[in-house]
Formats: structure tokens, C-alpha cells, sequence
């Protein structure tokens, strides 16, 4: 099920967005989807915080309340992981869209062909990120983790800890280096060696401050001092994600 946020003050295009919408799943019988309509940035927000987040959000940059940017800013602020689709009329936010990390910016009126191209690749992008796992040794036996709930891992004595979104996860007592067994891990290319003994998932930083990580959990991280070309690395990772 791929839940859908659509938020568009102007009811015309409001009407004719959803109708692609509808059009996309219809096309797509083997893709259920659910789209929640919103005409405005804080009514998005209270669903949002009420109901929790969404797997997918267009949004129109130019809104009345909270423009598209602030809203996105908001969501991550939520730690909302969701992908972001922007839908303007004007190409002069593409680089702010960047900070939020959007999927990708398309221009009003919106291509029915190209918006089921980017809709088809958000569902393939969705589908690898729930699906893929590192296979990791604990006390209690194997443990299988999704590369997408990592937020980052670490060497602590003689084990490594996987911080996740849910739970802390420790394996158990490790034979090799860090780096042989974070190599799974750094195949992936949103992961980032910081260091020695010290792995981070640059999808889910939301900013850099000096030597600090902003997490989108609201976690700050002081990063170790050989990670000092860090923020360029990590501007780059969101510069090439995604076609936006």
C-alpha cells in the first residue's frame, strides 16, 4: 500500500493532480494505493501529526500558509522519512528543495507520462528501502536488520551496536576489523564511514553543524575528527540521490 499526501491550495489543479493519481493506481492494478487530499501546509501538518506520516507527498511550493520548503523542513523536522515530490509553476526553489530531500521537482501542469515515470521509481526506491537487510550475530542468535531503520553503528569493546529508528541492537564478541564487518553496510551507498569504528546513514542526517550530525530523530552526533570532509560528502550523497 503506498500512502499518498497531496497538498495543493488551488482546487482546479488540487482535482486534476488526484485525478492522475487515480489514473497511476488504476494503471497499476498490482500497486494498491491510498491518497489523503490537503489544501493547505498546517491541515497537512495536524494529519500528519495525528495519524503519522506518509510514504509519499506532492506538494505545491507556493502555498498560503506554509510554503512547500517550510513544509518540507517540517515533515523532517518530524524525523518524516517520506519521499517528497514538489509541483510549482516556477523553477527558482529547485536548489532549496535539495535541503529536504526531495524525489523530485516537477513543473505545473503536471505530464501525466512523467509523473507515472518519477511515480514508478518512488514505488522501485520504497520497495528497496523496506526490503533490504544485513544479516548481524547476537547473543540471542541471528538477527536480520533493514538497512533503513540503521541510523548509525559503532564499536563498542568488542561488539558492534546498531542504533536503529526502534532499538539498540549489539552483536556479539567480533573477530574482524570494523570496517570488514560494516562491508555489507558501505556496498550501500548511503552509508558513511566516519572513522575508524563509526558508520552513518546519510539518509537520515538532516543537517551538518561543524563537527556535529543533526539526525531527522532529532539525535546530534559529534562526529570523530578524521571525519572532517563529512559534510561535503554528505551534500554531495543528496546532490546525486535522486533525478530532481
Amino acid at each position: 500500500m503506498l500512502r499518498v499526501a497531496l497538498c495543493e491550495d488551488e482546487p482546479a489543479e488540487l482535482a486534476r493532480t488526484a485525478a492522475l493519481l487515480e489514473d497511476y493506481f488504476q494503471a497499476r492494478p498490482d500497486q494498491e494505493g491510498q491518497v489523503s487530499l490537503y489544501a493547505g501546509g498546517s491541515a497537512l501538518l495536524e494529519g500528519v501529526e495525528a495519524q503519522g506520516g506518509f510514504d509519499l507527498y506532492l506538494l505545491d511550493i507556493l502555498l498560503p500558509d506554509l510554503d512547500g520548503i517550510q513544509l518540507g523542513r517540517r515533515l523532517r523536522a518530524l524525523g518524516d522519512g517520506g519521499e517528497i515530490i514538489y509541483l510549482t509553476i516556477s523553477s527558482d526553489y529547485a536548489v532549496d528543495s535539495y535541503e529536504v530531500r526531495a524525489f523530485f521537482y516537477l513543473l505545473k501542469p503536471v505530464d501525466r507520462e512523467k509523473l507515472f515515470q518519477v511515480l514508478d521509481s518512488v514505488v522501485d526506491a520504497l520497495d528497496r528501502r523496506r526490503t533490504r537487510g544485513v544479516l548481524v550475530s547476537t547473543q540471542n542468535g541471528p538477527r536480520r536488520i533493514l538497512l533503513d531503520q540503521i541510523l548509525y553503528v559503532e564499536r563498542v569493546g568488542r561488539r558492534m551496536r546498531y542504533y536503529c529508528t526502534n532499538e539498540t541492537v549489539d552483536t556479539q564478541t567480533i573477530r574482524a576489523s570494523f570496517q570488514e564487518e560494516v562491508r555489507p553496510l558501505l556496498d550501500d551507498r548511503r552509508f558513511c564511514l566516519c572513522g575508524v569504528s563509526f558508520l552513518l546513514n546519510l539518509e537520515h542526517v538532516a543537517g551538518v553543524e561543524g563537527r556535529t550530525a543533526l539526525l531527522d530523530n532529532g539525535e546530534r552526533l559529534t562526529l570523530p575528527r578524521s571525519a572532517s570532509g563529512f559534510k561535503h560528502v554528505w551534500g554531495r550523497f543528496w546532490l546525486e540521490r535522486g533525478p530532481v
